[in-house]
């Protein structure tokens, strides 16, 4: 008899093959199989008569093969297999593109369900690639049919085929993490009913029923997770700091701190002061001013007899962190290091002593600062910039290098509140929602692909006048497997050095590339060394080169618009006017409306908001790496009624039992929910 940690393997129908393929969607377990939820649906219960169907139509249609099915190579990489399907009102022509097998697997005279797009012309009905059954069968029409994500050597009725075994293979065991009277109060439907319907819904009424219920339990598991991480990081006291009067720092400053930054380091202020850890988050847009607030934290730890670190993602980063902040901080008397991989040995050896006997009390650097060889004498605050670049196991290697160090996390990834209460659940979040005066609006145009020639023109007077720009495409190289219009980047840099502008140096980076060159590429440009950077997103977040005025991103409407906000704050960093230029041919209303937004607006958070409703949470950093579980079916953009109303219920579960004795499923659903994401509740 299976039970849920059965290798999927042993499931009936699935066997060795199957289940490697299935290895590459992360489903190892029976439990992973049934909890590898669809991420669209098909509606596939309309029947229609030929002669019913109208031009676009989706629909199935019962038919009887009239002619023997012909197949004919067009050319190299393309198969056509066509056949002629009546019914008594009409004929259906069907075409079927690179399925040869369909040759030999319909026969005439026999009756097939088929389900496809029509396309109607006069009296003419035709369907290309339908899916097709025989007559009766209704494994995969005649229902509202599951779309999964899939992988090379998984079809979608490969998939179907071993949820149908997986779910009668576990029908009883599916403990609930739901306490029973959670599950009353709130009108939801029993587990083994909520995957049943999840998958292979009987009707609209009971998916809604069962997505409905599945939410609610993902929501709750998830509201009980970052309470207690909450409740157990309240529980770690320090001794609270002192001296955090910054009246000469602010009196340093050239210019007057802006309101929303003032709020964030009286935040911090209070923190460090209050007696417990500090672990805040800094929110704030491109150029908001969060490098002077993460100054003012550094400085209270120095004064507070405490040494401090700042760890960027990348050596350039580092490098422009310790520019900008050393020369404040040691007007100041505070002795600040960079500490970066690429160092010498002589100069690391330096900067390792100085830290170890306490002589250094700023270090600033990448994952240098967190190798095994570095001591502090007494690190006391702990600061992390673009916190979605790093791992939880990082943000806690560094920590481990002090003695409850507070920790101050900085991210210039806009985020509506609501989803970084969630994605951030663990830190307190104070945001700067306020541009410094001065900095520079950037005029943001979208235009057709067939602007081209006028961009090149434009490009060439900015950087006459003395400008660089930057160039975004979507993708490395052609034989990335996606459509061949995309704009490769390094053939497209290539092309623009050979036909467009050969007298200037154009040179490429991307994701590919080592750390090491990229960083090269990148310090050249920051440098004045090269006049136009064609990149990936690579550089979305990133180096700051005041003197970059132009960034056209090519293809824009297949990127968020987060992301697109993000690659235009690389531009307006000085005091040159600034353009971005989005170019895109998609002319859906989709790709129209988000392309607007950035044209209407420069305020990041406001963006965020526009982009989780359209696109749902799942994309707002690309690979998810800040430590919280990923949600399988809730979608924080659509169900944020359901959210309230789990959080509340989880609250009250645990004002009456805080430990969950009386749930012993609830706190294992938990434990596992959080441990497979390196934050285990320990």
């Amino acid at each position: 008899m299976p039970d849920l940690t059965t290798d999927v393997r042993y499931i009936k129908g699935v066997g060795e093959q199957r289940a490697k393929a299935l290895e590459k969607l992360g489903i190892h377990t029976l439990k992973d199989l049934i909890s590898y939820f669809p991420r669209a649906y098909d509606d596939r219960r309309s029947y229609k008569k030929i002669s019913d169907l109208e031009d676009g139509e989706t629909a199935c249609v019962e038919a009887m093969v009239a002619s023997t099915p012909t197949l004919s190579r067009i050319r190299k990489g393309l198969e056509l297999v066509k056949l002629r399907a009546v019914d008594e009102t009409g004929a259906l022509d069907v075409t079927f593109f690179n399925q040869a097998y369909m040759k030999d697997n319909l026969h005439p005279g026999e009756t097939y369900t088929f389900f496809g797009k029509a396309e109607v012309s006069g009296r003419r009905r035709t369907m290309a690639s339908p899916v097709v059954e025989r007559e009766g069968s209704r494994l995969v029409t005649g229902r509202i049919m599951p779309i999964y994500r899939l992988t090379a050597g998984v079809s979608q009725l490969t998939m179907v085929k071993c949820m149908e075994q997986g779910l009668s293979a576990c029908q009883k065991l599916l403990p609930d993490p739901l306490p029973e009277s959670v599950r009353q109060e709130h009108h939801l439907c029993r587990i083994g009913y909520a995957y049943e319907q999840i998958h292979f819904p009987s009707g609209d009424e009971e998916l809604a029923l069962a997505r409905r219920r599945l939410v609610f339990e993902e929501l709750f598991l998830l509201a009980i997770g970052i309470k207690r991480l909450r409740g157990r990081r309240e529980e770690v006291t320090c001794p609270p700091w002192q001296n955090t009067d910054l009246s000469d720092f602010t009196a340093s400053l050239s210019f007057t701190l802006t309101n929303a930054q003032q709020r964030a380091i009286d935040d911090i202020r209070a923190d460090l002061t209050s007696g417990r850890v500090m672990n805040r988050l800094i929110q704030g847009d491109v150029g908001s001013g969060k490098t002077m607030v993460a100054a003012a934290a550094l400085l209270c730890a120095v004064r507070s007899g405490k040494q401090a670190a700042l760890m960027a993602p990348t050596e350039i980063l580092a490098e422009q962190h310790y520019k900008g902040l050393a020369p404040l901080l040691e007007k100041l008397g505070v002795t600040c290091a960079l500490l970066t991989g690429a160092m010498g040995a002589k100069a690391r050896r330096a900067v390792l002593s100085g830290l170890e006997t306490g002589a250094i009390q700023v270090a600033i650097g990448t994952h240098a600062l967190i190798t095994a060889d570095v001591t502090y004498r007494d690190l006391g605050l702990v600061v992390t910039d673009e916190q979605h670049r790093f791992g939880v196991a990082q943000r806690s290697a560094l920590a481990a290098k002090g003695d409850r160090p507070h920790l101050l996390v900085m991210s210039a990834t806009p985020i509506p509140r609501t989803l970084a209460l969630m994605i951030y659940g663990d830190l307190d979040v104070s945001i700067i929602n306020e541009l410094p005066p001065g900095r520079q609006k950037i005029d943001t145009f979208a235009v057709p692909g067939s602007y081209h020639q006028r961009i090149y023109k434009f490009l060439e007077k900015e950087i006459s006048a003395g400008r660089q720009a930057y160039i975004v495409c979507s993708m490395v190289e052609e034989n990335d497997q996606i459509p061949d219009d995309r704009k490769a980047a390094s053939e497209y840099a290539q092309m623009l050095q050979r036909e467009v502008f050969p007298h200037l140096t154009i040179a490429c980076v991307h994701g590919r590339m080592k750390p090491k060159e990229k960083e090269k590429v990148m310090s050249s440009f920051a440098s004045g060394q090269i006049h136009i950077l064609v990149s990936t997103t690579v550089i979305e977040v990133g180096v700051d080169v005041p003197n970059a005025t132009v960034m056209v991103i090519e293809d824009a409407d297949r990127f968020g618009l987060s992301q697109l906000h993000q690659l235009r704050g690389r531009v307006g960093r000085g005091q040159y006017k600034s353009y971005c230029i989005l170019i895109s041919d998609n002319r859906t209303d989709d790709a129209r409306t988000r392309l607007e937004a950035m044209k209407k607006t420069g305020d990041g958070f406001k963006i965020a908001e526009a982009d989780l409703q359209l696109r749902g949470p799942g994309d707002f950093f690309g690979h998810r790496q800040h430590g919280l579980p990923d949600l399988k079916v809730a979608d924080l953009s659509c169900d944020m009624t359901l959210l309230k109303e789990a959080q509340s219920a989880a609250e009250q579960l645990l004002s009456r039992d805080p430990d969950l004795i009386s749930c012993p499923e609830t706190a294992a659903r938990v434990e596992e929910m959080f441990s497979a994401n390196e934050n285990t509740l320990n």
